[in-house]
Formats: C-alpha cells, structure tokens, sequence
C-alpha cells in the first residue's frame, strides 16, 4: 500500500472537483492530477467522477496531446500513399506506425475514403498493367533496334513467350524468323 502524501487540510480541500475537471480537460493526466493537488490517485477519481468528467483511455490522452500539425502532415501523406499508389490500410499502419484503425481514422480525418477490397485490388491490377506495358514499349524499341526475342528474354529474365506477348501487345511488327537485324533493314541478296 502507497501511503499518501503529507497534505495540510486546507490544500486538500482547495482542489475542488470543478478546478480537477478543468485540468483534466485540458490534457493532465491522472497521475499528473495526483502530483500537483497531493491527493492520492482514489480521491482525484471520485472528486472527477463528482464533476461527472468524462473519462478517457491512454490513447485518447496520447491523440490529445500530439502535435496537430504534425498530425494533419502523416494524415495527409498517408491519404497520398492510399490513393495514389493503391496502398492498403495494413500498408498504412504499418507507414505510420500505428494500428489498422489508427491508420483508418488519419486517413479519414484527411478526407480520405475507405476502399473497399475489390477496388484496391483493381487499382494494383491496372497500376500493373499499366507497368507492363511500359516494358511492352521498352521490349518494342529494343526488338527494333536489332535484338533478338532471345537476346530479350535473357536480358529481362523474362521467358521467351513472355517476350513474344508483351511484342505482341504493344502491337510490334515482328521479323520473319531467322533474320536477327533492324525490321526496317532490305535484305541482301
């Protein structure tokens, strides 16, 4: 058992329930509520409970005292990441450091929407197709400068169907086979 501090009747009865609930209010903690009146942590309780303060947990307390600005910031990088790089909340949280939930709650105090799983999975899927055909276009160039689909393949790690689809979908004018040099080149006779 804690013993309580040394108080003088009159500092203990100076610390009204009305002058704890403005402190609390405002920010202090419990705790902090005991430091400063040299009440003991039970009597700072119910004088609160007799203001009837609205409790709250730690992490309100921790939300309440973190700096707005900063804040508004994470919020507002987080909103980005979602909405313009397909990010999902997990990818958020863990961007942030916080919970799934906490990630939620930043991102709608941004003004963000919450996707739903289906449309986050669309979005990666044209973000990726959108990618693949960049290295359909960059496959293309090199096809017609002279290399071969092989020679690509090799280069890309890629399989040589896989060479030969992404040709195909950016829509290259294929040599005939067996002739390795620029598709604009005459043969030679």
């Amino acid at each position: 058992m804690n013993p309580e501090p040394p108080v003088t009747p009159d500092a203990n009865e100076s610390v009204t329930p009305k002058s704890l609930r403005q402190q609390y209010e405002a920010g202090a903690t419990v705790e902090e509520l005991v430091t400063t009146s040299g009440l003991s942590y039970g009597t700072v309780l119910n004088r609160l409970h007799d203001a009837r303060t609205v409790m709250r947990t730690s992490w309100q307390t921790r939300r309440m005292r973190q700096n707005p600005r900063a804040r508004q910031r994470l919020a507002a990088h987080l909103r980005t990441l979602y909405e313009q790089h397909g990010a999902t909340l997990t990818e958020l949280a863990a961007a942030a450091g916080e919970t799934r939930r906490a990630a939620r709650r930043l991102l709608i105090e941004a003004g963000g929407t919450v996707r739903t799983t289906q449309q986050t999975q669309r979005m990666r899927t044209a973000a990726r197709a959108a990618e693949r055909y960049k290295v359909a276009l960059s496959l293309r160039a090199r096809y017609e400068a002279g290399a071969s689909v092989p020679e690509l393949a090799e280069d890309c790690n890629y399989s040589v169907a896989t060479v030969y689809r992404l040709l195909h979908q950016a829509r290259t004018p294929m040599r005939p086979q067996h002739r390795h040099g620029p598709a604009n080149q005459a043969r030679r006779s």
